[in-house]
């Protein structure tokens, strides 16, 4: 891999990961268009380091309330913060059951260059986005979702946005896109799930990072086809990508304008199961 494609994979990494559009799914949609063949397990490698450093914007951007956060629960408050702590480890769950019994499986639809999977769950990701939009109309709310709308989010509600968490990690189906919408549609408060979607996948993304990091230390895995210097250029620019993206997301969900990407998504998802 040259310098210039990780720099490449690093800036859609940064954008991708907090827009609504699958980061993931972009990453494959971009080694085909560049012409990268990684090997399965060094894509997912190069793709969990990427990972990594919007794992560190978030961090960066949210630096007040996750200070906040880290204070309250590691020195056992029991205040709110505490129990927002408790309910991010309650919806990392559904995740860290799919990581344990279905890693092998899931990482068969990285690496590969058939953008069919990416495409059909490219066209999920925008129904979701869709759906999200319109659940918000006043003659849906009192029709078709009874729930108390505008709430903060509940142990039940963290739950069910770590379950689609869990879904969201096919390539192509959008994980901020999934976790936001179903937080919407489910009735929590717009600015509240934006963080917490956010929040909630700090603790699985870098608990990966570190079993990759421990096996390339170790000697049990060596990325050939990734140089050192390539690695940090991803890195850093999906880092710096990464700041401003997570900036421009937090403000677009409180304004509502997630169903533009909808149609950017269904756009994408129909040229990628055309492609070839």
């Amino acid at each position: 891999m040259e310098w210039i494609d990780a720099l490449i994979l690093g800036i859609v990494q940064g954008l991708a990961e907090y827009l609504p559009i699958s980061s993931s799914g972009h990453l494959q949609i971009f080694r085909e268009i560049l012409g990268i063949d990684l090997p399965g397990e060094e894509a997912i490698v190069f793709d969990i380091i990427l990972h990594a450093a919007t794992v560190l914007s978030t961090v960066v951007i949210l630096w007040p309330m996750f200070c906040k956060l880290c204070a309250s629960f590691f020195t056992f408050r029991r205040d709110a913060d505490f129990y927002y702590v408790c309910k991010i480890l309650v919806s990392c769950i559904p995740v860290g059951i799919v990581g344990v019994f279905f890693k092998e499986y899931v990482e068969g639809f990285f690496g590969g260059n058939d953008l069919h999977v990416v495409g059909i769950c490219l066209c999920v990701t925008a129904l979701l986005l869709a759906f999200a939009h319109f659940s918000d109309y006043d003659f849906v709310k009192k029709r078709m979702l009874k729930a108390n709308r505008g709430r903060d989010i509940t142990w039940l509600d963290a739950f069910v946005i770590g379950c689609a968490q869990a879904v969201a990690v096919l390539p192509g189906l959008s994980r901020s896109g999934t976790t936001i919408a179903t937080g919407i549609i489910i009735g929590d408060k717009r600015e509240r799930i934006a963080a917490f979607s956010f929040l909630m996948v700090i603790i699985p993304i870098l608990g990966e990072a570190l079993l990759d990091v421990a096996k390339i230390a170790s000697g049990k895995m060596q990325p050939e086809s990734i140089s050192a210097g390539a690695l940090c250029i991803g890195f850093v620019s999906s880092f710096i990508v990464g700041c401003m993206a997570c900036k421009w997301m937090l403000e677009l969900v409180k304004k509502g304008k997630l169903v533009w990407f909808s149609l950017y998504c269904v756009l994408m998802g129909i040229i990628c199961i055309l492609w070839k």
